[in-house]
């Protein structure tokens, strides 16, 4: 019941790890600065490798989240000689004050080892929740940012097949060659 009631107000607030800023474009590109799960640090220096980087926000209460993560983590290995990325954020792993809920990561880190995910996943922080994630309502979230870290496409909620996410990722790769 409490990381549900957490998930709410953090939903409330939505803004993961990124903060916007709009280039003379008027697009939005996502800096940050965090740590995945392993206590590496990363920056949006992490899109530079990618023609495309899938950001997939979800939540450990979050079934539908956890369904689609084996699917999620096929992707990854499938698409990764195309140049994508895909990375998690899962949302519900911090306390109302920002610091890490050692007993969500662990949470965090079974789901990710029972369905078969390598891919990072970035710790969210109170910067994130004031900016990027300021628009998120429900999860499973995602979205997709280019090399620069500006987004492309739509944000999708809800999950989908491995199917339905390779047909985007495919149509998303066409507008970045």
């Amino acid at each position: 019941m409490k990381r549900i009631f957490m998930a709410v107000i953090l939903l409330t607030f939505t803004a993961l790890a990124f903060a916007q800023t709009k280039n003379k474009n008027n697009s939005v590109n996502y800096t940050f600065t965090t740590e995945d799960l392993d206590g590496n640090k990363i920056t949006n220096e992490l899109f530079a490798d990618n023609k495309i980087t899938m950001i997939n926000i979800w939540g450990t209460f979050c079934g539908p989240c956890i369904r689609e993560m084996p699917s999620l983590a096929k992707l990854s290995d499938e698409n990764k000689s195309k140049g994508v990325e895909i990375i998690g954020i899962p949302i519900d792993i911090i306390d109302d004050w920002g610091r890490l809920d050692s007993s969500a990561k662990a949470d965090a880190l079974m789901i990710m080892k029972q369905t078969g995910v390598k891919y990072k996943n970035l710790v969210p922080t109170i910067e994130m929740f004031q900016t990027f994630l300021r628009g998120i309502q429900a999860v499973p979230t995602t979205v997709f940012v280019d090399k620069n870290g500006k987004q492309i496409g739509q944000a999708y909620l809800g999950a989908k097949s491995q199917k339905e996410w390779q047909k985007i990722i495919d149509k998303l790769l066409e507008t970045q060659k």
